[in-house]
């Protein structure tokens, strides 16, 4: 690890290379889940948020998925003729609506994750504590900028 202390670019480079390759067979595990229904890349980043906040209103989706309202619609159009969200609006201003997984979205996150998790299950399994806890510090402080 001591290389890493100097941060030579072909280091960075070799480091962003391997960030990019573990995004793309993370999400390549999950290929066959999204075309058994028929969806894409956009609409699983989707899923994925709804599971984790269930409820999140569409200008908070907007902001943790950094897309125009144009993109995050044809997304949420596809998951509603999917039939695997829904919508509320909020109690206090029905002009915010809250979205929600149903049942059916559920169980395709569940699908996604499963394969998902494999991967990631066995890369953690294989590292020792303070491998995993520098791990997730590093990528905190890679997504905090």
């Amino acid at each position: 690890m001591k290389e890493l202390l100097y941060l030579k670019d072909d280091q960075l480079k070799d480091l962003i290379e391997k960030l990019f390759i573990g995004y793309r067979e993370s999400f390549s595990d999950s290929k066959k889940i999204l075309n058994k229904y028929d969806i894409g890349l956009a609409h699983q980043k989707v899923i994925h948020l709804l599971s984790m906040y269930e409820g999140i209103s569409i200008s908070e989706l907007l902001n943790r998925l950094k897309v125009t309202k144009q993109s995050l619609n044809r997304v949420l159009k596809d998951l509603i003729s999917l039939e695997i969200i829904f919508f509320k609006k909020d109690d206090q201003d029905t002009r915010i609506k809250h979205v929600f997984l149903n049942d059916k979205g559920k169980k395709i996150f569940n699908e996604i994750f499963e394969t998902q998790k494999k991967r990631i299950y066995k890369a953690l399994l294989n590292s020792s504590s303070e491998e995993v806890i520098n791990f997730d510090n590093v990528l905190k402080k890679i997504i905090n900028g």
